[in-house]
């Protein structure tokens, strides 16, 4: 069974292509011709959208002029899944939070799980063995941080994003640039950290997975073993699509 699944962001439009359970392509940034161009090229059975930007029924209905089978638009609150949902409003739940989840628990079944998704956001969510989404926390990502510090003071530069991963970032900041990649690298990875510490504190066996577009950057900073996926919540996505197509 060939399908697509389709992840509408804050700042991206990622697609990735599946045959049977492999994601054997996907890409970010995309445009709607350049996924048009997918479906033309991939013709997927399926195909399933969320986003956590815009409304699905747009991205929908484009489906459904190529689609021949079920074109599923998730919507959290409604939308039957293959784990249970404890998260007590599910109406202002991101599409990702809980894609990632029903992912996680399709990869790592009967563990308890933390997920640290670090893209626009960076949400660190709890998934316990019995494959129950339990919640977490939001915070600001990194590229967002660094935006902040500019526009809400009136002097503080714009500092770029790192573009090398394993780069260096000194403690001790030694002028404003380097002060300002100090605070937001070291204090995101500090705080990150903490998380996970506070929750191996309470399940001693818990597993850790990294996602998101910054999951790299994470991965050769925080400390312990660490899955990384970043298409998690594609997978997710994808799993969710099979259990409506399934039953």
């Amino acid at each position: 069974m060939r399908t697509l699944a389709l992840d509408i962001g804050n700042t991206a439009v990622k697609y990735g292509c599946f045959e049977a359970d492999a994601l054997v392509a996907s890409a970010a940034g995309q445009t709607p011709e350049q996924v048009r161009a997918v479906l033309k090229r991939w013709q997927p059975e399926h195909a399933v959208v969320a986003s956590v930007a815009e409304p699905t029924s747009g991205w929908a209905n484009s489906l459904r002029e190529v689609v021949r089978g079920r074109v599923l638009e998730f919507v959290p609150a409604t939308t039957p899944l293959p784990i249970d949902n404890a998260y007590a409003t599910p109406h202002t739940l991101g599409a990702d939070r809980l894609a990632a989840a029903v992912g996680v628990a399709w990869l790592l079944p009967g563990r308890n799980v933390v997920i640290v998704d670090a893209g626009t956001a960076i949400k660190c969510d709890l998934v316990t063995a019995d494959s129950t989404f339990q919640g977490g926390s939001i915070a600001p990502g990194l590229a967002m941080r660094f935006r902040a510090l500019h526009t809400f003071t009136g002097r503080l530069p714009l500092v770029d994003h790192l573009t090398d991963v394993a780069a260096s970032v000194p403690l001790t900041g030694t002028d404003t640039e380097s002060a300002i990649r100090s605070g937001v690298v070291n204090g995101a990875v500090a705080e990150v950290e903490g998380l996970l510490a506070a929750y191996h504190a309470r399940l001693p066996d818990l597993a850790t997975v990294l996602a998101g577009g910054d999951a790299a950057f994470f991965r050769t900073r925080l400390k312990g073993p660490i899955f990384v996926i970043p298409e998690l919540v594609l997978i997710g996505l994808h799993r969710i699509l099979v259990h409506h197509v399934s039953t």
